[in-house]
């Protein structure tokens, strides 16, 4: 393939990462405008929740299925869904179609970054690989800062369902690149795709989240319906993890985690994917709950975050050509626990600067490990299971805030729920969320639903530290 091909297929995959990572922070900035006009708290955490959860399960399927047939024709389906999902997203009129239109979005959100990641894997050698894959996470951040600074004018100015139109002009852009200017030869033989190994991963993850809501709707944890989801969760994941074991052509493969680098990324992951979807769902809630700040305020608190990932990423590569993997992921992760200390101080605080360098921190932490993960799994296989080896360092992260984001909103709810009981009346954090609603408050009723919140939040907030502890020590 000629350079010149190579440099415009790395437009195309800047391109679609620009997409991915602008909804992924985009939605945080607008979705408590959102639910100040379509209502519907309890399901907050499910419009985050819906999309991780499809993106989830999608991220392993398009690995595979991109090893088996090429990356190309995976890359097609899954930019055609997210952009489907997302002019979908922009005509709900409710809470249960945006969920559900999310869910959509997610199943083609799944398939975008693993594949380009992969193919920039097959277009570069090691040393340029780790210059690429750091512009690719510096283009990450740089979008990220977008998303919650143009969000919130978005929001403010035109309006929330403008969040998701802004996808399609960037995602057809990548997809015609691509597909004028990518180009691949793919052994053609038969292969028996492993449906039940796709159909029990799924069951599994949407058992063990829908057991969480219960217990997020003041549901006890030994109560039947939490009991019965969770029972049924750890039973379908026994049958996948058999089923994967032995399939002629397993979903995920077992045998790529006997590879010591897999072993370890994809744990790790999952606990840093549980905190960072943590600090980018719930810093927002805070802000503009909370403080009574704008959703301009919000996505302003979260663009450090975005900058420092931008910056840490360039660092990252130079660190990895120098001293390889192990000191960036370490010296990334020590910064996350920082970041997430920094994080307790946000909810006693009544100023956004807390919350500006608690992000700031996390996000440097993030691009210092994100970028050393993906090029080290790459790294440790061939062409044939590059795909799969990549799918699974985003499957871990992504599991790990499908869980995460639904296990913290439970632990939100649970907390708020008492303190808003004692108020006597139907009151809920909705109000805060809404400025027209929130100013026919009385002023004792305010602070109350305030506190409960800001209470909520400062048990959230214990959760991301924990996730963040637990995965230094992995």
């Amino acid at each position: 393939m000629r350079p010149s091909n190579n440099r415009l297929i790395v437009v195309a995959v800047l391109l679609a990462t620009f997409l991915s990572a602008l909804d992924t922070s985009i939605i945080g900035t607008a979705m408590p405008t959102v639910i100040g006009q379509l209502g519907g708290l309890a399901l907050y955490s499910w419009v985050f929740s819906a999309y991780l959860l499809t993106s989830t399960t999608a991220v392993p399927i398009y690995g595979r299925l991109a090893d088996l047939y090429g990356r190309k024709p995976l890359a097609f389906s899954a930019i055609a869904l997210f952009l489907l999902g997302s002019a979908l997203c922009g005509l709900a009129r409710n809470m249960p179609e945006l969920v559900a239109f999310r869910a959509l979005q997610g199943l083609g959100a799944g398939g975008i970054i693993p594949i380009t990641m992969t193919i920039l894997g097959d277009l570069f050698a090691a040393e340029d690989l780790a210059k690429v894959q750091g512009l690719t996470s510096a283009v990450w951040g740089s979008s990220a800062i977008a998303g919650p600074t143009v969000g919130g004018f978005i929001v403010a100015y035109v309006g929330w369902r403008w969040v998701f139109y802004v996808n399609l002009p960037f995602g057809l852009a990548a997809a015609a690149l691509l597909w004028l200017f990518f180009h691949e030869q793919v052994e053609r033989r038969p292969h028996r795709i492993d449906y039940l190994g796709a159909l029990t991963m799924t069951l599994s993850i949407t058992s063990l989240l829908l057991a969480l809501l219960r217990v997020g709707q003041d549901r006890a944890w030994l109560d039947p319906t939490v009991i019965g989801p969770f029972v049924l969760a750890v039973l379908l994941l026994g049958w996948f993890l058999w089923n994967e074991a032995h399939a002629p052509e397993p979903m995920l493969p077992l045998g790529l985690f006997r590879l010591r680098v897999i072993s370890v990324v994809f744990p790790a992951n999952v606990l840093i994917g549980a905190a960072m979807f943590g600090v980018t769902s719930y810093l927002p809630l805070f802000v503009q709950g909370v403080l009574g700040g704008s959703a301009i305020d919000a996505g302003l608190v979260l663009a450090p975050y975005s900058v420092c990932w931008s910056l840490a990423s360039v660092l990252s590569g130079r660190l990895l050509l120098r001293f390889g993997y192990f000191v960036s992921a370490v010296t990334g992760f020590v910064v996350m626990l920082a970041g997430a200390l920094l994080l307790q101080l946000v909810p006693g605080s009544q100023t956004l600067w807390p919350s500006v360098v608690s992000a700031a921190v996390f996000g440097c932490g993030m691009g210092l490990s994100a970028t050393a993960f993906i090029i080290a799994a790459q790294n440790a296989v061939g062409w044939g299971e590059r795909g799969t080896a990549t799918a699974s360092v985003m499957f871990g992260r992504t599991i790990g805030g499908a869980i995460g984001v639904a296990a913290l909103g439970t632990v939100l709810s649970a907390a708020m729920a008492p303190r808003l009981a004692s108020l006597g009346g139907h009151y809920d954090a909705n109000a805060l969320l809404d400025p027209a609603a929130r100013a026919a408050l009385a002023p004792d009723v305010l602070r109350a639903i305030q506190t409960a919140l800001q209470h909520g939040l400062q048990l959230a907030y214990l959760g991301v530290l924990g996730g963040v502890v637990l995965a230094v020590l992995v």
